[in-house]
């Protein structure tokens, strides 16, 4: 269940990532991985296209960046473990993000950096997040 908080840093993070038009930028989006998971916003490198005449209810293509939001009734450990079966499937990278105190868990097949209101960076796409949470 999405929260006030949770839907206005998904906003602010979704106002940042619009503006690059290298990238096509999905609210959530199901995903064939795992279990048909669902982030709060996938990002894609190369170009998506809708078909308006046929619509489908899981994305195939493995986006090159999974960003989650912890809300109210998730644990981080759920999300981290979500951001496990995200690499294993091929994305390369998983943004974690606790509202609560600011903090960005950033996952890659190699390893894991936690930032705190700063910009994160992953393969050219940024989010300055002292913008999303001031």
């Amino acid at each position: 269940m999405s929260s006030f908080n949770h839907s206005y840093v998904q906003a602010r993070i979704l106002k940042q990532l619009f503006i690059n038009q290298e990238i096509e930028v999905l609210p959530r989006l199901t995903l064939e991985i795992a279990n048909q998971l669902t982030p709060d916003i996938s990002v894609f490198k190369s170009p998506v296209q809708a078909n308006f005449f046929q619509d489908i209810t899981h994305y195939q293509s493995i986006p090159l960046l999974v960003i989650n939001i912890v809300t109210l009734d998730q644990t981080i450990q759920s999300l981290l473990s979500a951001a496990n079966l995200y690499i294993q499937a091929g994305v390369n990278y998983v943004w974690t993000i606790e509202p609560y105190t600011h903090s960005i868990l950033v996952s890659h097949i190699i390893q894991q950096h936690l930032f705190h209101d700063e910009i994160v960076e992953s393969d050219g796409i940024k989010v300055d997040f002292k913008r999303v949470f001031n």
